[in-house]
Order: structure tokens, then C-alpha cells, then sequence
């Protein structure tokens, strides 16, 4: 397998280790990591208005339902002082506004969260597409697809609502103890006496929720990678029997991530009896003091009553702030994934030089390339090298065929213009600008790329071919021309809406020859002056192949033109043919004076271009008939 190619190959993760639940735990109080969130939910402060007034409303009815008790006791059976209509008119007004309250709240805490959602979601989404093409070979699909769709959507609604859970039931604690106050100063002070020891439990089993939190996210990323793993490999599973050995590896992660989640549960739950202990503790110590007063200096049956309902209702809000810990916790760690995703990610730069359309001349000046970028130790100086002092010159219209034994670094030269690979030492110049200096959209504007692993989007085939125009700018007429020029006139004419007929996922249901076609009509459509073809025909019948070399003959007239190259069709018209072992050239001619020099070239041209055409192989196209 060639060594530029081994990206595209799925390997197990090193960065996916639940073993180690304390990576990346931001440090900080919550205020900070509140503020680190706030920018995405700033837009929304009209929400969030909404829901504090609503929320400040139901918490100050709190106290008039023990209040109402204590007047309907006091006054109400003593010779019938409150006119009956006003109970079911005082309480229905009263729960009335509790929900009308609570309407609000929920709706302008809806509206926040999902503002916050979008907002964070935006910015990852540009993120993905203005980062180092290094980001994908760090971390999985599976893996940014789940921070970016999942983690972001369940953080912040599970946030917004622990916060607004969290500023309501803190306002009827206050509301409930300051009621409490009035009615008795004494009874109250045993109340607050609890408070040191809920703030305790919620601050040391808040941390290890936490904790178990990101290890579960990380455990959650790795079963998520099996999966997709599974999922593309799985022609070659089934054919080398791997079932069993995945669904190990599967049942090993599903256990561990069992594991975190019922250590978690754990924690959650020993929040609630411990708090509920506590209260029963205040409670019992209240309702004993209580009745000693009543006795010793007359406390009214209303007075008793209220003051017992009212520090009942406190239990609900103190066991909800006590559980509190748990979603924000959850939710401050889902939001801030995506957030370290933004913050630590480097996008990849270019300069400002623009150009329209350039001649085509391209030159390498002592280019040298590593995979990785970086090496350690001095027993790793030439480790990873794909390219090595690499001297070209390509002149504008010229015809180049690469060609090498596997892992000879074709694809890593080709990979440099458009700055899909970055140089480590060198310079790589379009028309003289150093890649560098270029604008990276108008730079990748002048080429045109057709690989043997043809990516085509769930869209339209009009949409896939005019790939980058929006929906205003899609040239129809171009499209089909374009189509035609691939022969793909008869697919177009078999499918139900013509080009404007989704291809699916992939594009999975055509052939490869279809798939490959199309790839070479998006590349007809965008007319750069540049073309990149990574063996175009690889996948096409003879036939087929005929009618495609056909056009893309007339399509490099005028244009300068990079082939790697399997076939010895394709060589043998190129202007010129380069040929790299061990990331260097060690021969560059035509192909009848490369024969007669008896080289490199000549060994591989004897053997059919065997070892070469070893990277073809890397993709198998699909085996639907063409």
C-alpha cells in the first residue's frame, strides 16, 4: 500500500482512550466555563429575559400557598371571616399564573438552547472546513460527526434547562426561607444549619460526574468507531470471517461504557438519599421544636401549618439543586468538546494572491515531505520521508505521466498543489507565487482533480457534477454538456428526473464505471487550467474508456496536465514521464527514450507496471455491470 495513501485506511484510534478519564478536563471554576459558553448563547438574551422574569414570577408564588393555608386556617374556620367564593378564586388565580409562568419559561428556555445549539454548530461546521487537513487524520468521522450533531444538541438543552432549573428552585429556596423567617426566626436557623452539608455533597460527587462524564464520552467515541469502522470494512470482514473477532471488540467497549454509566448512576443517585436525609433531619428537629412552642407560648394552628408546608416545599427545591450538578455537569462537557473542537484546531492559512486563471507552470525547489510531520530522536531522521529534495519544472500545457513502485510518493507530489499535504522543507511555486502566498480558494480554483476514490455527495447528479455553484448558479446546459462529454448521455436518459435525480449515498446504486465518469464530467464542468487525473480510467470498459480518453483528450488541449499513471496507454501519450522511487526521481523523459535507457522505468514497463498499478487497487470499484 503506498504510504500516501495509508490515510484513507481505518486504524484503531490512539486518540480514543477511555482509560483515562481526566484528558482534556478544562480547569476553572463554573463561572469561567459558563463564560466560556455564553458567546454561542448570546444572541438569544431576549429568551433568556423572558425566562428570568417568568422564572423570578413561579418562584415568588411559592410562598402564598403556605400563606393561604395559614389565612384559611386562622380566618377561615373562625365564624366564617373569608367569604367562601375567594378560596377556589384565590387558589386557581394563584396556580393560574404558575403555569402561564412555567409556559413561558419552557418556551423562552427552548428558544435559547436552540439558538446556542445553532450558533455552536455553525461555527464547528466552518471550523471542519477551514481546518488542517491534519484534524482528519486525528480524530474519526464518527467521532466529529457525534461532537458536532449529538453532543452539541444534547449539552445545550440539557444545560439551558439545568440553568433555568438551577436559578428557579435557588429563588424559591430564597422566597420559602424568607417566608420562613417571618413566620419563625428559631425554626428557621435548624434549616439553614443543613446547608453546609448539601453544598459538600453536591461539590465532591459533582467532580467525579465530571470525570465519569468525559471518560464515557471517550468510551462513547471508540464504540462509535468500531461501528463506522465495521460499517466500510465490511466486505472485507465478512470475507475473512473478522465477525467474531469485531463483535469481541465491540462487546469489550459496550462493557466498559456499561460500566461508566452505571458508575455514574451511581453517583447521581447517592445524591438524592443523602439529601433527603439531611432534610428529614432539619424536618424531624423542626416539628419537635415546633410543638415545644405551641405548648409554651400559643403558636396558632395556622402559624404550625404554614410554617411545616413551607419548609416542606423546600425539599423539592433543595433535592433538585442537589441533582443539579449532574446535568450541568453533562452539559458544560458535551458543549465544551465542541468548544476545545473550535478553540484548538488550527485552520489551515494561505495568502492573497489571486488570480483568475493561471498559465499552468509549476515548479518544486528542494521539496521534502515527512509522515508524520515531526520525527523523534536522531534514529528517526529519515523516518516517514515521502519525498525527498525533489527538483521539477512543469511548463504550462505540458502532458506528465507519474509513474513508480507503490509507496514511491506519487500521490504526495500531486497532493502539494492544491496544499492537501504540506511541504516540510522547500518551496512549490503555481506560475511563480509560492503556494503560500495564494489565496487557498482561488488556488484550488485552478485545479481540477478526477482520483480513483470518487466521493460523490447525497445530492443531485446535476448538484455533483457543478460541485461549489449554488443552486442560482448551476449551469444546466454546462451540466449536460459535461455529462455528454463523459458518456453518461445514456444514463442521463434512463434515470426518472434526468440530472436533477439524486444519486444517494455515494452513489452507491451506479457502477463504478458510472461513479467514475462522473467524477471525470465534474472535472469537464469546472474547467480549471490544471488537471490532476489519478488514473481517470481505471474503472471504465474498454468501450467506455475509448469515448472518455476521447474527451479527455480534447479537455487537456491548452492545459497542464498531472497523471499518475497504471497504464501504459495513458504513458505513452504524456509529453513527459517522471519516475520516483523512494521519494525521489530518479529517471524523467519520454516513454521510447526511458525503454531505451533500461532503467527504472524499463523494469516496471516489463512487468506490466505491476507494482505501479498496486495502488489501483486500494479502492475495488463496485460490481454492478456497467
Amino acid at each position: 500500500m503506498d504510504r500516501d495513501r495509508a490515510h484513507w485506511f481505518p486504524t484503531i484510534r490512539p486518540d480514543l482512550n477511555p482509560s483515562d478519564p481526566s484528558a482534556a478536563l478544562p480547569s476553572g471554576p463554573l463561572r469561567q466555563r459558563l463564560l466560556r459558553v455564553w458567546p454561542y448563547f448570546r444572541d438569544a438574551k431576549t429568551g433568556i429575559v423572558f425566562a428570568a422574569l417568568a422564572t423570578v414570577i413561579g418562584a415568588l408564588t411559592e410562598p402564598l400557598i403556605p400563606a393561604l393555608l395559614k389565612t384559611l386556617l386562622d380566618e377561615g374556620f373562625n365564624d366564617g371571616r373569608i367569604p367562601l367564593w375567594m378560596v377556589p378564586l384565590a387558589f386557581m388565580g394563584l396556580f393560574g399564573v404558575r403555569g402561564i409562568a412555567s409556559f413561558v419559561a419552557q418556551y423562552a428556555l427552548s428558544y435559547t438552547a436552540n439558538v446556542g445549539m445553532l450558533n455552536l454548530r455553525r461555527a464547528m461546521f466552518a471550523k471542519l472546513n477551514a481546518a488542517q487537513l491534519a484534524l482528519f487524520s486525528r480524530q474519526s468521522a464518527s467521532k466529529l460527526s457525534n461532537t458536532l450533531v449529538y453532543e452539541v444538541q444534547t449539552g445545550s438543552q440539557m444545560l439551558v434547562s439545568s440553568l433555568l432549573t438551577l436559578a428557579r428552585d435557588s429563588l424559591t429556596l430564597l422566597a420559602l426561607m424568607g417566608y420562613l423567617l417571618y413566620l419563625n426566626w428559631k425554626l428557621t436557623l435548624i434549616v439553614i444549619a443543613v446547608f453546609p452539608g448539601l453544598a459538600w455533597i453536591m461539590r465532591v460527587l459533582s467532580k467525579r460526574l465530571y470525570r465519569l462524564t468525559r471518560a464515557s464520552q471517550q468510551a462513547t467515541d471508540e464504540l462509535a468507531y468500531v461501528v463506522e469502522e465495521n460499517a466500510l470494512a465490511h466486505r472485507v470482514v465478512r470475507l475473512h470471517g473478522a465477525q467474531r473477532r469485531q463483535a469481541e471488540r465491540f462487546d469489550q467497549l459496550s462493557v466498559a461504557l456499561r460500566r461508566l454509566a452505571l458508575k455514574s448512576t451511581i453517583a447521581m443517585a447517592a445524591m438524592t438519599p443523602f439529601t433527603q436525609l439531611l432534610a428529614s433531619a432539619a424536618l424531624s428537629a423542626v416539628i419537635a421544636v415546633a410543638l415545644w412552642q405551641s405548648s409554651t407560648t400559643g403558636v396558632t394552628v395556622g402559624n404550625f401549618v404554614a410554617f411545616v408546608t413551607a419548609m416542606l416545599m423546600l425539599i423539592a427545591p433543595i433535592r433538585h439543586l442537589a441533582e443539579i450538578a449532574s446535568p450541568i455537569t453533562r452539559g458544560l462537557a458535551a458543549l465544551e468538546r465542541g468548544i476545545e473542537l473550535i478553540e484548538h484546531t488550527p485552520e489551515q492559512t494561505g495568502g492573497s494572491h489571486v488570480a483568475e486563471r493561471v498559465q499552468g507552470a509549476i515548479a518544486l525547489r528542494g521539496v521534502w515531505v515527512r509522515y508524520p510531520p515531526k520525527a523523534d530522536g536522531a534514529d528517526a531522521a529519515e523516518a516517514g520521508l515521502a519525498l525527498r529534495g525533489i527538483e521539477l519544472d512543469i511548463r504550462p500545457g505540458e502532458v506528465v505521466a507519474f509513474v513508480g513502485p507503490s509507496g514511491s510518493g506519487k500521490t504526495t507530489l500531486i497532493n502539494l498543489l492544491p496544499r492537501f499535504v504540506e511541504v516540510e522543507r522547500g518551496v512549490v511555486t503555481l506560475d511563480g507565487v509560492p503556494l503560500p502566498d495564494w489565496d487557498l480558494a482561488s488556488l484550488r480554483r485552478q485545479f481540477a482533480l478526477v482520483s480513483q476514490d470518487v466521493v460523490m455527495l447525497n445530492d443531485s447528479l446535476a448538484a455533483n457534477v457543478a460541485l461549489g455553484a449554488t443552486d442560482d448558479e448551476l449551469d444546466e446546459a454546462r451540466v449536460h454538456a459535461a455529462l455528454l462529454s463523459a458518456n453518461l448521455g445514456e444514463l442521463l436518459e434512463r434515470l426518472p428526473q434526468g440530472m436533477h435525480t439524486n444519486v444517494g449515498h455515494n452513489a452507491t446504486e451506479l457502477s463504478g464505471g458510472q461513479r467514475q465518469r462522473l467524477a471525470i464530467a465534474r472535472a469537464i464542468y469546472k474547467d480549471s487550467p490544471v488537471l490532476i487525473l489519478d488514473e481517470a480510467t481505471s474503472a471504465l470498459d474498454n468501450e467506455s474508456e475509448r469515448l472518455v480518453q476521447d474527451a479527455l483528450s480534447r479537455l487537456m488541449k491548452g492545459r497542464t496536465t498531472l497523471v499518475i499513471a497504471h497504464r501504459l496507454s495513458t504513458i505513452e501519450h504524456a509529453d513527459r514521464v517522471i519516475v520516483l522511487a523512494e521519494g525521489r526521481i530518479v529517471e524523467q523523459g519520454r516513454h521510447a527514450d526511458l525503454l531505451a535507457a533500461d532503467g527504472v522505468y524499463a523494469r516496471l514497463h516489463a512487468q506490466g507496471l505491476g507494482t505501479a498499478g498496486a495502488d489501483a487497487q486500494a479502492s475495488p470499484p463496485q460490481v454492478t455491470p456497467d
